[in-house]
């Protein structure tokens, strides 16, 4: 009987000891923090809820502390998403670079204008419109404000 190795994917081992957080805890990090504030939670109303201090949650969400899978369990039902939810989008290990660590994924333009919280309200408030129809309208108009251009390029 021969025995046949399984050729395991390298690991992730751009973050070393002493090098910083890990650029997957930051990635999981900003997709807590995002999800959180697309709730309206606080860190310390979210840290209540699965038994931690905001300090602590504070820490998850800049990746400087490795967020456990029971607690990542936890937090994803907590905050009604999948586990993997934190893991979407995420770059594929050979795209992680040193200055993806440094940049972060919190200095993205679309994240940074998702985690506003003007553009949390007008969320929120857009949602609150109950009629399909006006809803759409409210949509369209945005859009049209906006120059949407993908709209222009239609026409």
């Amino acid at each position: 009987m021969s025995a046949t190795k399984t050729k395991l994917a390298p690991a992730h081992t751009l973050s070393r000891r002493g090098e910083g957080p890990n650029p997957i805890d930051i990635h999981v990090g900003s997709r807590l923090r995002l999800r959180r504030t697309l709730l309206g939670l606080s860190q310390e109303k979210l840290g209540e809820a699965v038994g931690i201090t905001f300090q602590q949650l504070q820490k998850y969400e800049r990746g400087s502390n490795r967020i456990s899978a029971s607690r990542l369990y936890n937090l994803s039902q907590v905050l009604g998403v999948p586990v993997s939810y934190f893991f979407d989008d995420m770059p594929a290990p050979d795209q992680i670079t040193a200055e993806a660590v440094e940049e972060g994924p919190g200095e993205s333009d679309e994240f940074e204008s998702m985690a506003r919280r003007e553009t949390l309200e007008l969320v929120r408030a857009y949602y609150r419109i109950e009629d399909p129809g006006v809803r759409k309208r409210a949509f369209d108009l945005l859009k049209a404000l906006g120059g949407d251009r993908i709209a222009q390029l239609d026409e």
